[in-house]
């Protein structure tokens, strides 16, 4: 079983930068691929960025790509996802997720991630 906790997120204005932390216990996790997916009410858990088991591929959803960046530090069990730029289409509850299935692939779709924080919300404000 593996735990998967996130921080980082908060209340700021457009333009911003924040950056949200994911740590993994229970389990190593270094050998597979994590991801960030970010979801509004009434609205699909939606991917923002993943990265494979070395951060050797990291693939972004277009609406971020040049905005965000995804890293890891597998000594640490973290994943860290970097927000510059942020507008108010930013605001959602985002998500880290792992993946047991996949290292040096990274799926875009939620079912191909197995475990999943509770989320943080990320709220920009215009």
């Amino acid at each position: 079983q593996v735990q998967l906790v996130e921080s980082g997120g908060g209340l700021v204005q457009a333009g911003d930068s924040l950056r949200l932390s994911c740590v993994a216990s229970g389990r190593p996790v270094d050998s597979y691929t994590m991801g960030w997916f970010r979801q509004t009410p009434g609205k699909e858990r939606e991917f923002v960025a993943g990265i494979t088991w070395n951060g050797g591929r990291t693939i972004y959803a277009d609406a971020v790509k040049g905005r965000f960046t995804i890293s890891r530090d597998n000594t640490k069990s973290m994943v860290y996802l970097q927000m510059n730029s942020l507008n108010p289409e930013d605001t959602a509850v985002y998500y880290c997720a792992l993946s047991w299935k996949w290292q040096v692939q990274v799926p875009i779709v939620s079912n191909e991630y197995d475990y999943w924080g509770q989320g943080t919300q990320v709220t920009v404000s215009s």
